[in-house]
């Protein structure tokens, strides 16, 4: 009987240590969601110009990738979300995309008061950006962005910002934030467009926030008003538009975004 018992507790010994192990491999779920992106979409899919961004990410995080809609049954088990230039129009032979709708925006605040993390970037506007319908979901987190844009810059983050201090974003043109700081999520700026650099190209140049965060309930969101600064040819420096912003450190940028949204930090 002892030999048994000692037999016995052996294998709940082994079987609690692999139990740990797996749970010690296992990484948070990223999901790049292309559910508000029009089908035809070219810009930042998957395996084009946001590979990179995606192989990357595959370090710290199980990555994946779909156009379902955002509910109970998709986001279970999922730790951020990603959401990258919300389509307004269909493109050609295509049909409409999906705006945000109520039932979005109730699946997106529960997913994150449980302590997910939601992530939605902007862009300029010949980029068949939707704001409308997204602004409902973003106000939700005391967010919105405007229609007011600044040209590509390189910005360096100031050394005292929280998480991405003292790094260089390489800004590739977008819209701007509106922030109510008297919302209960706590939205506040994280970058401030830095007006005492000017744009290589362009001479729009507006005041006031391109990234932003907010904490509601358990979760986290942030808000940047750029698309583009993830894009392969962003982190290889050779540019798009004419404008190539050397110096960038946008990958540990969002690399450090993506684990504080996550709680990995």
């Amino acid at each position: 009987m002892k030999t048994i018992s000692r037999c016995v507790f052996a294998f709940i010994a082994v079987v609690g240590i692999a139990l740990a192990a797996a749970a010690a491999d296992s990484k948070p779920v990223f999901l790049y969601s292309r559910y508000f992106n029009a089908r035809g979409e070219a810009r930042y899919l998957p395996d084009g110009n946001y590979k990179p961004l995606l192989q990357r990410l595959a370090t710290d995080f199980e990555v994946r990738v779909h156009d379902l809609p955002l509910n109970h049954a998709t986001l279970s088990g999922v730790k951020v979300v990603l959401i990258a230039n919300p389509s307004d129009l269909a493109v050609a032979g295509n049909p409409a995309p999906h705006h945000v709708t109520p039932r979005d925006i109730s699946a997106l605040i529960a997913f994150v008061e449980s302590g997910g993390a939601l992530v939605v970037m902007g862009n300029q506007e010949n980029h068949n950006l939707e704001i409308v319908d997204m602004n409902k979901l973003l106000r939700q987190f005391g967010l919105q962005f405007t229609n007011r844009y600044t040209d590509a810059k390189l910005i360096r983050v100031p050394k005292d910002t929280p998480v991405i201090g003292g790094l260089a974003w390489a800004y590739y043109t977008g819209n701007s934030i509106l922030i109510d700081s008297a919302h209960k999520a706590r939205p506040r700026s994280l970058v401030l467009n830095d007006l005492s650099v000017k744009p290589p190209k362009g001479e729009r140049d507006e005041p006031g926030a391109l990234m932003a965060a907010a904490e509601p309930g358990r979760g986290r969101v942030i808000v940047v008003t750029d698309s583009g600064w993830l894009a392969d040819w962003a982190f290889d420096e050779k540019g798009v538009g004419g404008v190539a912003l050397k110096g960038q450190d946008n990958w540990e940028i969002f690399r450090r975004l993506a684990r504080w949204a996550a709680h990995l930090n």
